[in-house]
């Protein structure tokens, strides 16, 4: 999906939900912030396999689509932190039966293997 379709006013609102948190690290990024505000080095240390580079350009979108604040403290070295803003909360409640679903669904994949009669 593209970032285009972020801001498109003629989708359904499920893919204006579901484009804003599209990507391999968002959902995750979403989850730590649930919990209070971090450090982009904290960020990356909870998420092996995640770069610079691509921490850096997700939470800049998550920013630009309001669901994360950046707070810049003016102290040397300057000292970066992202937290979750009231409507980042609000899809991050929303995706909780989502998440929930999920982990049902895996649950079943998982299921009681059945022998070979």
């Amino acid at each position: 999906m593209t970032r285009a379709r972020a801001r498109d006013l003629n989708v359904c609102g499920v893919t204006a939900a579901i484009s804003v948190i599209d990507g391999k690290w968002k959902t995750a990024l979403l989850w730590l912030l649930e919990s209070g505000p971090y450090r982009p080095g904290e960020l990356r240390r909870q998420l092996p396999g995640l770069s610079e580079k691509v921490l850096t350009q997700a939470l800049r979108e998550m920013e630009e689509d309001g669901l994360v604040h950046r707070e810049v403290h003016d102290v040397l070295p300057l000292r970066t932190e992202y937290s979750l803003t009231g409507f980042g909360r609000e899809l991050s409640e929303a995706l909780a039966p989502l998440s929930d679903w999920g982990h049902r669904r895996l649950e079943k994949l998982a299921g009681p293997l059945v022998a070979d009669g």
